[in-house]
């Protein structure tokens, strides 16, 4: 083995202080409460401009989770390889080398992991808003600061509500595995019961027959769609604007920029792998909790939108304010009180997203201080068997996030400013599909390195079902570089800002990990 190859048995070794406390039904509340944030609340309104039907709306999130559970399947060997601490980081590691380790686990913390956090967190504070109107994005506590011409940093009660929210997660979780997978078992039953409640309500009590006969009856009739236009001036000298309605080409162009919206929404299901050393059973139930988290939130989502389309007309969804779908179709049930209950629905979810989230997210800059790649106080555990360090260091990572703003000039010198957060949105679901096809294309790899190790599971339809993954999420990116350029290209950029960070990191980690 090579010297800077840390081998398996330092991460099994260095687990010995995590408590198992984690079982099967927790793992797949883990998966399902980290996946249902807000996004399944508002981007359907994004995926019917973009796609122009009913049935675009609908082959998009099927698409989505056929996606996922494939990917999850094939993750599914991985983590019976390696049941240890650092999920997706640990596969990359050992398919490829510490390198490409290193760089999911640095994109992970500086953007995936934290920007979700930040985003779910003032969705938390946005919603909250709409029962306390003092939870204001306009009422200042720090007044925007500007940082350079693009930038700025400010502390709204709206974002303070947020960072608080963070923090207190943050320490709930520090506090041991237990008490956090109890929160996130009673948020996520809670969340998974307020979901089955939208879609009972939408299906069988809204009764609007004139939306179910205009979306149904015309189910793939592409009506009002959006112009997507190359993300670069240079793109443009050879790839045309387009509509779905622009033929086969359109149709692919706008199902691939609609998947921004819904992977986002469907995005880390992974995040059960990080937490192996804490599960009872890693080898069988990380694969477990990831198939079935991830076939109940796909058929959570898709009987969602068939419920959006049994209460609204496809001009309503198109158009609901500021994208809030669910919003309108309790509204066009219940009338102004409609508001109210989605907004504590969504105070529910996204409360018990960011749990999972925060709690899973430590683990991979704890794996990767144990291999010598990050801050060597990450390493340690608390008396509880949790990675404290690793916690707050996320959580004031995330909070900084938060407090960060665009800002943007007009022709007639006015400011306004945006968050941060928001742009990660895209970054993130770049950065990880890059990840995602490299780690599915790890099993493959590893068939070939390892033939002879022990697979507790083995990939259903090996290869057939890797290889259509990697093919069509490939696809996605490449309809993502060449169509949502300005946002593609930073994460591609966040993902190679690692490569001399990590040849900062990799000679201590060589040195720590050598072989006798």
């Amino acid at each position: 083995m090579p010297k800077n190859t840390p081998p398996t048995s330092v991460a099994s070794t260095s687990e010995k202080g995590f408590v198992r406390a984690i079982g099967l039904f927790d793992g797949t509340m883990i998966v399902v409460g980290s996946m249902i944030g807000s996004g399944i609340f508002i981007v359907a309104a994004d995926i019917t401009r973009q796609t122009g039907s009913a049935g675009g709306l609908l082959l998009t999130w099927i698409l989505t989770g056929l996606l996922t559970i494939a990917a999850a399947l094939s993750f599914g060997e991985l983590a019976g390889m390696f049941p240890h601490a650092g999920g997706q980081y640990i596969y990359l590691r050992e398919a490829y080398s510490p390198l490409w380790g290193f760089l999911f686990g640095w994109t992970l913390f500086l953007v995936i992991q934290s920007g979700t956090i930040a985003a779910v967190a003032v969705g938390f504070a946005r919603y909250l808003g709409v029962l306390l109107p003092a939870v204001s994005p306009k009422t200042w506590i720090v007044a925007p600061i500007a940082l350079g011409s693009k930038y700025a940093i400010s502390l709204s009660v709206q974002q303070l509500v947020g960072i608080v929210m963070v923090l207190f997660l943050t320490f709930v979780n520090t506090l041991g595995v237990r008490l956090g997978k109890l929160i996130q078992n009673i948020f996520t039953t809670a969340k998974t019961l307020a979901l089955l409640g939208l879609i009972f309500l939408g299906v069988f009590v809204a009764h609007n027959h004139a939306a179910i006969s205009d979306n149904f009856s015309h189910l793939w009739a592409i009506r009002n769609p959006v112009s997507i236009e190359p993300g670069t001036n240079f793109f443009r000298q050879f790839l045309p604007t387009i509509t779905a309605a622009s033929g086969a080409f359109g149709l692919f162009v706008a199902f691939g920029v609609a998947q921004v919206g819904s992977l986002f929404s469907s995005d880390a299901w992974n995040n059960i792998g990080f937490t192996a050393a804490e599960l009872k059973n890693p080898k069988r139930d990380v694969a477990l909790s990831m198939v079935f988290g991830t076939l109940i939130v796909t058929a959570l989502y898709v009987l969602a939108n068939i419920a959006y389309l049994c209460a609204l007309p496809l001009a309503q969804i198109q158009n609901a304010p500021d994208d809030r779908v669910a919003t309108a179709a309790l509204q066009a049930i219940f009338g102004p009180a409609g508001a109210v209950i989605m907004a504590g629905a969504i105070i529910v979810s996204t409360f018990g997203c960011n749990n999972g989230l925060i709690l899973a997210g430590a683990r991979v800059p704890w794996a990767m201080a144990h291999d010598g790649l990050f801050f060597k106080g990450m390493t340690k555990l608390n008396a509880r068997g949790v990675p404290a360090t690793a916690l707050v260091f996320q959580g004031l990572w995330v909070s900084i996030l938060i407090m960060l703003r665009t800002r943007l000039v007009d022709a007639a010198g006015a400011v306004t400013y945006g968050n941060l957060y928001s742009n990660l949105l895209d970054y993130v679901v770049f950065s990880v599909l890059i990840f995602y096809v490299l780690t599915v294309a790890g099993v493959i790899v590893l068939r070939a390195k390892r033939p002879n190790a022990e697979r507790p599971y083995r990939t259903f339809l090996y290869p057939v079902l890797p290889l259509l993954y990697i093919v069509i999420a490939s696809a996605i990116l490449c309809v993502l570089l060449f169509y949502r350029t300005q946002t593609a290209w930073p994460g591609l950029v966040i993902v190679l800002l690692g490569v001399p960070v990590y040849l900062v990191w990799s000679k201590r980690g060589a040195a720590k990990h050598a072989s006798p």
